[in-house]
Protein backbone atom coordinates (compact mmCIF):
# COMPACT_ATOMS: atom_id res chain seq x y z
CA UNK A 1 0.00 0.00 0.00
CA UNK A 2 1.23 3.68 -1.05
CA UNK A 3 2.15 5.92 1.89
CA UNK A 4 -0.06 8.66 2.23
CA UNK A 5 1.64 12.40 2.79
CA UNK A 6 0.00 13.76 6.19
CA UNK A 7 -2.27 15.97 6.58
CA UNK A 8 -0.71 19.60 7.64
CA UNK A 9 -1.14 22.45 9.72
CA UNK A 10 -0.10 25.86 9.91
CA UNK A 11 1.54 26.79 13.59
CA UNK A 12 3.48 30.66 13.47
CA UNK A 13 4.09 30.01 9.91
CA UNK A 14 5.22 27.23 10.02
CA UNK A 15 3.52 24.27 7.77
CA UNK A 16 3.66 20.76 10.04
CA UNK A 17 3.06 17.41 9.68
CA UNK A 18 0.56 15.60 11.45
CA UNK A 19 2.44 12.54 11.42
CA UNK A 20 4.30 9.69 13.68
CA UNK A 21 7.58 7.84 13.44
CA UNK A 22 6.27 5.33 11.76
CA UNK A 23 4.10 6.95 9.33
CA UNK A 24 6.80 8.93 8.44
CA UNK A 25 9.33 6.71 8.20
CA UNK A 26 7.23 4.47 5.50
CA UNK A 27 6.61 7.31 3.45
CA UNK A 28 10.25 8.31 3.73
CA UNK A 29 11.67 4.90 3.07
CA UNK A 30 9.18 4.53 0.01
CA UNK A 31 10.24 7.34 -1.45
CA UNK A 32 13.62 6.89 -0.85
CA UNK A 33 13.21 3.32 -2.70
CA UNK A 34 11.78 5.31 -6.18
CA UNK A 35 14.60 7.52 -5.56
CA UNK A 36 11.98 10.40 -4.97
CA UNK A 37 13.48 13.71 -4.66
CA UNK A 38 11.67 14.74 -1.18
CA UNK A 39 12.76 16.37 1.76
CA UNK A 40 12.59 16.24 5.52
CA UNK A 41 13.40 18.17 8.44
CA UNK A 42 12.45 17.28 12.01
CA UNK A 43 11.85 20.78 13.23
CA UNK A 44 11.43 22.16 16.99
CA UNK A 45 11.98 25.44 18.47
CA UNK A 46 14.82 26.90 17.63
CA UNK A 47 14.26 26.64 13.74
CA UNK A 48 10.38 27.46 13.99
CA UNK A 49 11.17 30.54 15.57
CA UNK A 50 14.10 30.75 13.00
CA UNK A 51 12.31 30.76 10.89
CA UNK A 52 9.66 33.45 11.97
CA UNK A 53 12.47 35.86 12.53
CA UNK A 54 13.87 35.20 8.83
CA UNK A 55 10.73 35.36 5.86
CA UNK A 56 13.66 34.13 3.42
CA UNK A 57 14.07 31.10 6.08
CA UNK A 58 10.71 30.73 6.55
CA UNK A 59 9.90 30.18 2.39
CA UNK A 60 13.21 27.69 2.50
CA UNK A 61 11.09 25.42 5.26
CA UNK A 62 8.18 25.41 4.01
CA UNK A 63 9.27 24.37 0.39
CA UNK A 64 10.41 21.33 2.39
CA UNK A 65 7.84 18.23 1.67
CA UNK A 66 7.98 16.65 5.42
CA UNK A 67 8.36 19.30 8.40
CA UNK A 68 7.68 16.73 11.43
CA UNK A 69 6.91 18.21 14.93
CA UNK A 70 10.46 17.99 16.59
CA UNK A 71 9.47 18.61 20.52
CA UNK A 72 7.33 18.55 23.02
CA UNK A 73 5.95 22.08 22.60
CA UNK A 74 5.23 21.91 19.11
CA UNK A 75 3.26 18.99 19.29
CA UNK A 76 1.30 20.45 22.18
CA UNK A 77 0.77 23.65 20.74
CA UNK A 78 -0.48 21.22 17.22
CA UNK A 79 -2.71 19.63 19.37
CA UNK A 80 -4.03 22.94 21.87
CA UNK A 81 -4.91 24.92 18.61
CA UNK A 82 -5.99 22.11 16.33
CA UNK A 83 -6.60 19.18 18.65
CA UNK A 84 -4.23 16.83 16.38
CA UNK A 85 -4.35 14.24 18.98
CA UNK A 86 -0.84 13.41 18.18
CA UNK A 87 0.58 10.98 20.83
CA UNK A 88 4.48 12.18 20.94
CA UNK A 89 6.68 14.51 19.11
CA UNK A 90 8.71 13.25 16.09
CA UNK A 91 12.38 13.52 17.15
CA UNK A 92 14.75 13.70 14.59
CA UNK A 93 17.01 11.43 16.12
CA UNK A 94 14.56 8.46 16.82
CA UNK A 95 13.22 9.47 13.34
CA UNK A 96 16.24 8.22 11.71
CA UNK A 97 16.35 5.37 14.02
CA UNK A 98 13.31 4.07 12.45
CA UNK A 99 14.08 4.99 8.98
CA UNK A 100 17.53 3.37 9.21
CA UNK A 101 16.05 0.32 11.01
CA UNK A 102 13.83 0.18 7.55
CA UNK A 103 16.04 0.96 4.95
CA UNK A 104 18.22 -2.10 6.62
CA UNK A 105 15.38 -4.59 5.53
CA UNK A 106 15.87 -2.89 1.84
CA UNK A 107 19.29 -3.00 1.52
CA UNK A 108 19.13 0.87 0.85
CA UNK A 109 22.14 3.21 0.60
CA UNK A 110 23.06 5.86 3.08
CA UNK A 111 24.89 9.95 2.29
CA UNK A 112 25.91 10.97 5.39
CA UNK A 113 26.12 15.01 4.70
CA UNK A 114 27.65 17.03 7.66
CA UNK A 115 29.78 17.35 10.56
CA UNK A 116 33.46 16.50 10.90
CA UNK A 117 35.48 14.23 10.42
CA UNK A 118 35.39 12.27 13.83
CA UNK A 119 31.64 12.46 14.17
CA UNK A 120 31.02 11.05 10.63
CA UNK A 121 33.87 8.32 11.32
CA UNK A 122 31.67 7.19 14.81
CA UNK A 123 28.19 7.87 13.07
CA UNK A 124 29.14 5.55 10.26
CA UNK A 125 30.43 2.70 12.56
CA UNK A 126 27.81 3.07 14.50
CA UNK A 127 25.38 2.37 11.59
CA UNK A 128 27.16 -0.46 9.72
CA UNK A 129 27.28 -2.01 12.99
CA UNK A 130 23.72 -2.07 13.63
CA UNK A 131 22.11 -2.29 10.08
CA UNK A 132 24.77 -4.32 8.45
CA UNK A 133 22.29 -4.70 5.30
CA UNK A 134 22.92 -1.03 5.17
CA UNK A 135 25.78 0.51 2.36
CA UNK A 136 27.04 3.67 3.17
CA UNK A 137 27.54 5.12 -0.26
CA UNK A 138 29.46 8.74 0.48
CA UNK A 139 30.99 10.68 3.36
CA UNK A 140 31.20 14.67 3.08
CA UNK A 141 32.16 16.76 5.90
CA UNK A 142 31.52 19.85 6.49
CA UNK A 143 33.18 22.67 4.97
CA UNK A 144 30.96 24.59 7.69
CA UNK A 145 30.49 27.75 4.92
CA UNK A 146 28.12 27.63 1.94
CA UNK A 147 29.71 26.42 -0.56
CA UNK A 148 30.56 28.06 -4.24
CA UNK A 149 28.41 26.85 -7.29
CA UNK A 150 31.44 25.09 -8.67
CA UNK A 151 31.57 22.89 -5.43
CA UNK A 152 27.76 22.68 -5.13
CA UNK A 153 27.76 21.26 -8.49
CA UNK A 154 30.30 18.84 -7.98
CA UNK A 155 28.35 17.45 -4.71
CA UNK A 156 25.42 16.77 -6.13
CA UNK A 157 27.01 14.85 -8.78
CA UNK A 158 29.00 13.32 -6.41
CA UNK A 159 25.73 11.95 -4.49
CA UNK A 160 23.55 11.42 -7.15
CA UNK A 161 26.52 8.87 -9.25
CA UNK A 162 26.76 7.08 -5.25
CA UNK A 163 23.60 5.84 -5.99
CA UNK A 164 22.49 7.30 -2.67
CA UNK A 165 18.49 6.77 -2.06
CA UNK A 166 18.84 8.63 1.09
CA UNK A 167 21.12 11.89 2.46
CA UNK A 168 21.34 12.32 6.06
CA UNK A 169 22.07 15.97 6.12
CA UNK A 170 23.58 17.34 9.73
CA UNK A 171 24.65 20.53 9.06
CA UNK A 172 22.86 22.60 12.04
CA UNK A 173 19.39 24.53 12.22
CA UNK A 174 19.37 26.45 9.94
CA UNK A 175 21.90 25.62 7.58
CA UNK A 176 20.36 22.08 7.19
CA UNK A 177 17.06 23.36 6.56
CA UNK A 178 18.75 25.94 4.06
CA UNK A 179 20.24 22.74 2.35
CA UNK A 180 17.70 20.94 2.18
CA UNK A 181 15.49 23.08 0.53
CA UNK A 182 17.96 24.32 -2.26
CA UNK A 183 18.67 20.84 -3.24
CA UNK A 184 15.13 19.06 -3.74
CA UNK A 185 15.02 18.52 -7.75
CA UNK A 186 18.92 18.46 -7.88
CA UNK A 187 19.42 15.05 -5.77
CA UNK A 188 17.44 11.84 -6.76
CA UNK A 189 17.45 10.78 -2.75
CA UNK A 190 15.35 11.44 0.21
CA UNK A 191 16.85 14.11 1.91
CA UNK A 192 16.75 14.36 5.62
CA UNK A 193 17.91 17.41 7.84
CA UNK A 194 18.09 15.44 11.11
CA UNK A 195 20.89 17.66 12.81
CA UNK A 196 21.63 16.60 16.22
CA UNK A 197 20.98 13.28 15.27
CA UNK A 198 24.30 12.72 13.88
CA UNK A 199 25.78 13.62 17.40
CA UNK A 200 23.81 11.72 19.45
CA UNK A 201 24.30 8.42 17.02
CA UNK A 202 28.24 9.10 17.28
CA UNK A 203 27.91 9.19 20.81
CA UNK A 204 29.47 12.39 21.00
CA UNK A 205 26.17 13.54 23.28
CA UNK A 206 23.92 11.83 25.61
CA UNK A 207 20.58 12.11 25.45
CA UNK A 208 17.97 13.07 28.24
CA UNK A 209 16.43 10.78 30.22
CA UNK A 210 12.94 9.78 28.88
CA UNK A 211 11.01 11.86 31.49
CA UNK A 212 12.91 14.84 30.50
CA UNK A 213 11.58 14.79 26.94
CA UNK A 214 8.50 13.52 27.87
CA UNK A 215 7.96 16.73 29.57
CA UNK A 216 9.42 19.04 27.03
CA UNK A 217 12.46 19.50 29.12
CA UNK A 218 15.19 18.31 26.61
CA UNK A 219 16.31 21.62 26.08
CA UNK A 220 17.17 21.84 29.46
CA UNK A 221 19.31 18.93 29.29
CA UNK A 222 21.28 20.06 26.47
CA UNK A 223 21.68 23.34 27.39
CA UNK A 224 23.57 21.42 30.83
CA UNK A 225 26.06 19.78 28.09
CA UNK A 226 26.47 22.72 26.07
CA UNK A 227 25.82 26.12 27.84
CA UNK A 228 28.41 28.16 25.72
CA UNK A 229 26.64 27.50 23.15
CA UNK A 230 22.65 27.05 23.46
CA UNK A 231 22.25 29.95 25.92
CA UNK A 232 21.31 32.62 23.81
CA UNK A 233 19.39 29.87 21.49
CA UNK A 234 17.26 28.68 24.57
CA UNK A 235 16.84 32.45 26.19
CA UNK A 236 15.54 33.85 23.44
CA UNK A 237 13.80 31.67 21.30
CA UNK A 238 12.20 29.46 23.75
CA UNK A 239 10.57 32.99 25.18
CA UNK A 240 9.47 34.18 22.18
CA UNK A 241 7.78 30.47 21.91
CA UNK A 242 6.06 31.26 24.57
CA UNK A 243 4.95 34.57 23.82
CA UNK A 244 3.56 33.52 20.67
CA UNK A 245 1.98 30.73 22.07
CA UNK A 246 -0.03 33.67 24.36
CA UNK A 247 -0.56 35.55 21.85
CA UNK A 248 -2.13 33.35 19.35
CA UNK A 249 -4.47 32.04 22.22
CA UNK A 250 -5.79 35.52 22.97
CA UNK A 251 -6.81 36.16 19.54
CA UNK A 252 -8.16 32.92 18.65
CA UNK A 253 -10.08 33.10 22.34
CA UNK A 254 -11.43 36.55 21.38
CA UNK A 255 -12.43 35.02 17.78
CA UNK A 256 -14.70 32.66 19.40
CA UNK A 257 -16.55 35.09 21.55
Amino acid sequence: MEAKLPEKRNLFSVNYALTDYDAASDLLVEKAQNRVSFGLTALAVHGLIESVWDQNLNSQINKIDLIVPDGQPIRWALNHFYKAGLKDRVYGGKLTWFVLKKANQLGLKIYLYGSTQETLQKFKFNIQHQFPNIEICGVHVDRFRDATPEEDEEDIKKINQSGAHIVLVGRGCPRQERWVSDHLGKIDAVLMAVGAAFNFHAGNLKQAPTWMQDNGLEWLFRLVQEPKRLWKRYLFTNSYFIYLFLMHKIKHSLKFK
